[in-house]
């Protein structure tokens, strides 16, 4: 059974840092790409970042670039978002997904993307 589980949210300061987590199982996590999305209450979700199977090739939303970093951990079977000087409209649900069993290279959107977590806040407040 494919499962991706996220943790590491919570309240941080504006400027402040946050470490998410994505545990996944199921499946072989190199051969195919994974996602962090978001959503923010009366907003769509947005895709966050994304690393392909190949090479790790990574992509950022313009909004994160620069100071989100995503990566991955295959001994652990675990991917993670460095998030790095937070802004209060960062504040969100973070999901991480993957194109499991279709897709080894990134895509913007969610169509490709067929297993989610359940999310973890994240909340950027003063």
């Amino acid at each position: 059974q494919v499962q991706l589980v996220e943790s590491g949210g919570g309240l941080v300061q504006p400027g402040g840092s946050l470490r998410l987590s994505c545990a996944v199982s199921g499946f072989n996590p190199d051969n195919y790409a994974i996602a962090w999305f978001r959503q923010a209450p009366g907003k769509e979700r947005e895709q966050v970042s994304c690393m392909s199977s190949s090479e790790g090739t990574t992509y950022y939303a313009d909004s994160v670039k620069g100071r989100f970093t995503i990566s991955r951990d295959n001994a652990k079977k675990t991917v993670s978002l460095q998030m790095n000087s937070l802004k209060p409209e960062d504040t969100a649900v973070y999901y991480c997904a993957t194109e499991y069993p279709s897709g080894g290279s990134c895509e913007w959107g969610d169509l490709k993307f067929g297993s989610w977590g359940q999310g973890t806040q994240v909340t950027v407040s003063s």
